[in-house]
């Protein structure tokens, strides 16, 4: 590189170094070597390197902005939906490590605030030891050798540093997908036509469309008139000609179709668009404020104006497999499903705002389940080494329309986590994982209390299934012996756990001839069919809760049986997390029991599966 383009280059520096009296020259250049380097530090990407880093691997993760969390930061604030709009209107709420940022939430965040969510986010990132994590921190350029990434170069905004990371895996959660572009990985842009995919959604033929960005707002009542004066940029709001379903109504969360879509280069365009939204966007608040129309909006004023746009759609990434609408609706059974979604398809029209004479968004079709999504959508078809989570997968346009939402987003990305390090323990590539591991992955992800539908686990190292006798002190609902039938979750109207009558209650696994464990580990009740995202307005009613589960379990103990006493082997208190384990150093037994002792509220204990392990 010549010194125009050579960014670590900085030999025309004129630093006098008051200390030393010193003409200086500063370092502006860092190479790291790690086993997974995740790009991009939104939902998918906070899942991917925690379920990477905790299978084992070292990850750095590069995140572009001061905080974590993406769409759903306090810099946007987009809600963390994911299968929370099925025709039954109840919930099928993802759990493993999305559940887990979300349970911490209602734990140190009981005032919904989105400025501490971000610092629940940066908390639980940087309690894994595994994890490096970068912020300010953009992946420009991927480094590539015979279809393989070798490395990503990244500048480092606060450090004015330029960083080389060398790994073996790379994840790109990025949504737009910079790192994999460069790498040259194959993407598509826009709207397949209906006839490519069978798609009844889809346009008859294929154009370049993609859904837009949103700038979002809220306000407060100040408790007094309060004046409005839209700034010059404002786009007056043509309300006379809008479509009906662009409510005002409740206005205190902003207007989540004040949006701008692209026919082309949504990428290029982002600084032009992002003017323009904050233009519409005020033109709302000015047809609010100053129409007289809305008179309960007088003692209103805004409260907080994003000025980065949350964006829904731009590059998808190609994979072995491209997930479609019909796989969806028909609810495909996939050998190698990892990951779940059920959304509605929720395609948001061309042009958005720009477009008032359509409704912002056309609900095409809502579930009545979950539909699983296949790890072959999860890699890179012509770069060996890359995986994706996030709305950047090998999918079509309307396919994304629904497994965009950040909850569904994140079990892709403890997906491709998982993936990533079980390559690195077999030094293979994501597409002979698929090939000749799948198994593995699926079953170390249900472990890890990731859910797959119709998928139960078969995990062959557990020996809770050995067991002579199960047992439990009491049973009010249910079946002890559901403990061990490889299904995490009541799905499809049917049963799949125990629950106890009343407190204390115990669970006792039992041989007839002595084993050595070194874990226990079970997953109780956070009942999955209430949302627990953080909202923007709270409310306590059948799909939502703002408390902690009060079915989640708080207090319990487990012992160990020993010459024919039991001993204690650990106490968990103060709770904070469906998956409870328990690790000691290996022992010889002949049982084990769990003890309960309190739950959040509820009077009645539940477990549905209980593991253990030499």
């Amino acid at each position: 590189m010549n010194k125009l383009t050579d960014l670590t280059d900085r030999s025309s520096d004129q630093w006098i170094h008051m200390g030393t009296g010193e003409m200086r020259t500063p370092i502006r250049e860092k190479k790291l070597k790690t086993d997974v380097v995740v790009i991009g530090g939104g939902m998918a990407g906070i899942c991917a390197a925690v379920s990477a880093a905790r299978n084992g691997s070292k990850v750095i993760l590069v995140q572009d902005r001061p905080v974590l969390g993406g769409n759903a930061s306090s810099e946007i604030r987009v809600i963390v939906h994911g299968v929370t709009k099925l025709k039954s209107g109840l919930p099928e709420r993802e759990t493993g490590i999305i559940e887990e940022i979300l349970l911490l939430n209602r734990f140190y965040n009981e005032q919904h605030s989105f400025t501490v969510w971000d610092h629940v986010l940066y908390d639980y990132v940087t309690r894994e030891a595994n994890i490096t994590l970068m912020m300010n921190t953009q992946a420009i350029r991927a480094v590539t050798s015979k279809n393989k990434i070798e490395s990503a170069i990244c500048w480092q905004l606060s450090t004015e540093t330029v960083i080389t990371i060398d790994a073996d895996i790379f994840i790109d959660c990025s949504g737009d997908g910079l790192l994999a572009a460069t790498a040259g990985a194959f993407y598509r842009t826009g709207r397949e036509a209906s006839s490519e995919f069978g798609e009844k959604y889809a346009p008859q033929e294929a154009d370049g469309w993609q859904m837009g960005a949103t700038i979002l707002l809220s306000s407060k009542d100040m408790g007094k008139p309060m004046d409005f004066k839209a700034p010059p940029y404002t786009i007056k709001f043509d309300a006379e000609n809008t479509h009906s379903d662009r409510r005002i109504i409740p206005f205190v969360e902003g207007f989540w179709w004040v949006e701008i879509g692209s026919n082309d280069d949504i990428i290029g365009t982002a600084e032009i668009d992002r003017h323009r939204l904050m233009g519409h966007a005020y033109g709302v608040w000015d047809y609010v404020k100053n129409s007289g129309k809305f008179p309960e909006a007088d003692n209103f004023a805004l409260d907080w104006v994003g000025s980065l746009p949350g964006r829904r759609e731009s590059r998808r990434f190609m994979g072995d497999y491209i997930l479609s609408e019909p796989d969806q609706i028909g609810f495909k059974q996939f050998n190698d499903a990892v990951a779940f979604g059920g959304w509605p398809l929720d395609e948001h029209n061309p042009g958005g705002i720009e477009n008032l004479a359509e409704p912002p968004s056309f609900w095409h079709e809502h579930f009545e389940k979950i539909y699983q999504i296949p790890f072959g959508s999860l890699y890179s078809k012509n770069i060996s080494n890359l995986l994706f989570a996030g709305r950047n997968i090998s999918q079509t346009h309307v396919a994304l329309s629904s497994s965009r939402v950040m909850g569904t987003c994140a079990t892709m990305g403890q997906a491709v986590g998982t993936a990533a390090a079980l390559c690195v323990k077999k030094n293979i590539s994501p597409r002979e994982l698929r090939e000749n591991h799948i198994a593995t992955l699926q079953n170390q992800l249900l472990r890890d209390d990731a859910f797959i539908p119709q998928r139960p686990a078969n995990d062959k190292m557990n020996l809770a299934k050995t067991a002579n006798r199960v047992l439990a002190s009491s049973t009010r609902q249910g079946d002890v012996k559901l403990l061990t039938d490889g299904v995490s979750r009541d799905e499809n109207g049917k049963i799949h756990h125990w629950q106890s009558n009343g407190l204390s209650a115990e669970v006792i696994f039992e041989w007839d001839k002595p084993l050595h464990l070194s874990a226990v580990e079970m997953k109780c009740d956070t009942n999955v069919k209430k949302n627990i995202m953080m909202l923007k307005n709270t409310r306590e009613n059948e799909a939502y809760t703002t408390i902690i589960p009060p079915e989640l379990l708080k207090s319990l103990k487990l012992y160990l049986m020993i010459n024919g006493n039991w001993v204690e082997y650990g106490v968990v208190n103060e709770n904070q997390k469906r998956l409870i384990k328990f690790n000691f150093n290996t022992t010889k037994t002949t049982a084990f029991k769990i003890h309960i002792t309190k739950t959040y509220g509820v009077k009645n204990a539940k477990l549905f599966e209980v593991r253990c392990y030499e």
